[in-house]
């Protein structure tokens, strides 16, 4: 498959992930030392370019334009039909669209925040052929947020994630929320989320997961480029060791070495 293939992707899943940081060429440094992975310019600028794993499109990473108030962070996008209307209901449900819907390569993007705060992205238009759970995307996404079930209400409004047309559905188990794609688990989400905590492990926000095959080189290799690492016990329906990693910019990630449900 060619990294420059784009897809019309399916509407109401996860679609892309995308790192901002302050220093690209850092950014490249770290994650390249830590997860292997390769980097190829993109189509939206200098600041901008495309993570790869054995030649596959992993994540995008831009770097905070001078003045801009974005967060350094991991951020998941939603694919959806029309940018503008999303961003409506985002509004209506009192939640908070920060930048957009503003043009972006092949299509329109908007970055949001749900009513706790948890940071999301919106993208209407054809997308790099990527899938979680498959390849080199991540394995997993997960929101860990103070509902789960009010948060599944909150985005399934938004994304159509109920209606007999999509091709996401979502079901309840236990004390969490599972999105499904098809049969493949896509993004997870858990309760127990705290706003005012001081740790952002501990407050609402989505979590990228990324499989790895070493959790011990790749803990190690974070440490040594400037990192620094957690080891956490297993949630959002993975199953092996994992570790929560922040970045030398303060981004945080996980990666583990078990698979999705």
């Amino acid at each position: 498959m060619s990294i420059d293939r784009h897809v019309a992707p399916v509407l109401g899943a996860p679609c892309w992930v995308s790192l901002t940081t302050r220093d690209l060429t850092a950014a490249q440094d770290f994650y390249g030392a830590v997860m292997n992975w390769k980097f190829r310019s993109a189509s939206f600028g200098d600041e901008f370019c495309v993570a790869l794993a054995d030649d596959q499109p992993v994540a995008g990473i831009a770097a905070v334009a001078p003045g801009w108030q974005a967060p350094v962070d991991w951020t998941p996008y939603f694919a959806v039909a029309d940018a503008d209307d999303v961003a409506a209901r985002v509004r209506e449900r009192g939640a908070t669209v920060a930048v957009g819907p503003l043009r972006l390569g092949y299509g329109r993007a908007a970055l949001a925040a749900d009513r706790d705060g948890a940071r999301f992205g919106l993208w209407e238009g054809q997308s790099l052929a990527w899938t979680v759970g498959e390849g080199s995307a991540p394995a997993l996404l997960e929101l860990r947020t103070r509902d789960a079930f009010d948060a599944a209400i909150f985005y399934a409004q938004l994304f159509d994630w109920a209606t007999p047309e999509s091709e996401c559905r979502v079901d309840y188990e236990e004390d969490q929320v599972i999105v499904r794609q098809g049969d493949r688990a896509v993004a997870t989400l858990r309760g127990g989320g705290v706003e005012a905590a001081p740790d952002p492990r501990v407050r609402p926000r989505w979590h990228v997961h990324f499989h790895v095959h070493d959790l011990d080189r790749t803990t190690a290799a974070a440490v040594a480029a400037g990192g620094t690492v957690t080891p956490v016990e297993p949630a959002g329906g993975a199953s092996g060791p994992q570790a929560v990693i922040r970045d030398p910019d303060g981004a945080l990630f996980t990666v583990s070495t078990g698979d999705g449900p």
